[in-house]
């Protein structure tokens, strides 16, 4: 299948997007603002203008929903102010929240960017509200029930494993058990991981990790960097390591294979890069069927996203214009 033809399928396609659905607020502040508090003495950073993005999962589903697929999400959030936000920039991208969680019992997680107004850059520390706690087991057990009742309206669910602490994140041991259960009742249905911290604790899905990623799974799961034998390991019936501008190794039952992209000079911003990647990739694969030709789209969605700041996305007439 061409490009065209594949953006065709895609309009039929349902997918899920489970895991880490965060909020991305992006604060320009004025530093000739920055006078010290006259409480504390603390220079402030004066934030005069604020956009907010759907983040982590959200930024997958914003990709998927560009792409002209059918998008949901399925999460938590926190019954909050940023909760509100979130919510409404889903809605407004054509994102259905509907399986999205909201609790008392966390905060919605979010990423504060200080972007210089004089430069256009990003020159402060991040502010993170993050999850450190173990997820409340009803609300654990509740998001399981969605997925397991919910997953055979959708043709892919890709799982968006974002959170970097040891607990706190919605892709707990149970959500895996039950993404393995699916996997292997419904074998017509694309699941799709990608997980920074723990490629090597799913099974029998198909697990995206980048080189670092995988490397680093690699060797906490068998002591060595061996992508065919950890494949095996996590009995992964797809293992796709991307790496970068050079390409991706895709390892399935046939072996090791290389697929080499045509590498982008001078990127304006990589921040998002492997999440357009999945979701161009994981729609590709459930129209083609073939994992060569799905990690090419991949890079192609990605390739377009790069040159544009931000979790830029890539829209079908600009899939159709790139040349790779």
């Amino acid at each position: 299948m061409n490009a065209t033809a594949i953006l065709d399928a895609i309009r039929r396609i349902r997918v899920l997007v489970a895991g880490d659905v965060c909020l991305d607020r992006w604060c320009t502040y004025d530093p000739e603002l920055a006078e010290p508090s006259r409480e504390t003495t603390i220079p402030r950073t004066a934030v005069v203008s604020t956009q907010v993005t759907p983040g982590a999962a959200g930024t997958v589903a914003n990709n998927l929903a560009a792409l002209g697929a059918q998008v949901s999400v399925l999460g938590a959030i926190g019954e909050d102010g940023f909760g509100f936000e979130l919510q409404h920039a889903l809605a407004t991208r054509g994102i259905s929240s509907d399986l999205l969680v909201s609790t008392a019992d966390l905060a919605t997680f979010t990423y504060t960017k200080l972007l210089n107004a004089a430069t256009g850059g990003e020159d402060l520390p991040r502010v993170d509200f993050v999850n450190t706690r173990p997820l409340p087991p009803d609300l654990d057990s509740r998001l399981n029930a969605l997925l397991r009742e919910a997953a055979t309206a959708f043709d892919v669910i890709i799982v968006s494993d974002q959170a970097e602490t040891s607990q706190g994140g919605v892709v707990t041991p149970a959500m895996r058990e039950t993404l393995a259960r699916i996997a292997a009742e419904q074998n017509d249905i694309v699941i799709w991981v990608d997980s920074r911290m723990r490629p090597e604790h799913f099974r029998g899905l198909i697990v995206k990790p980048n080189q670092q990623e995988a490397d680093a799974a690699c060797l906490r799961a068998l002591g060595r960097i061996d992508y065919p034998a950890f494949r095996a390991r996590i009995a992964a019936p797809l293992l796709v390591v991307t790496c970068g501008g050079d390409g991706a190794v895709v390892v399935d039952a046939g072996g090791e294979r290389w697929v080499a992209t045509k590498k982008v000079e001078h990127p304006v911003d990589i921040c998002g890069a492997g999440d357009s990647f999945s979701a161009g990739a994981a729609l590709a694969l459930k129209a083609t069927g073939d994992p060569v030709a799905a990690v090419r789209f991949g890079n192609r969605v990605a390739s377009i996203t790069i040159m544009k700041k931000g979790t830029g996305t890539a829209s079908p007439q600009e899939v159709l214009a790139r040349e790779i």
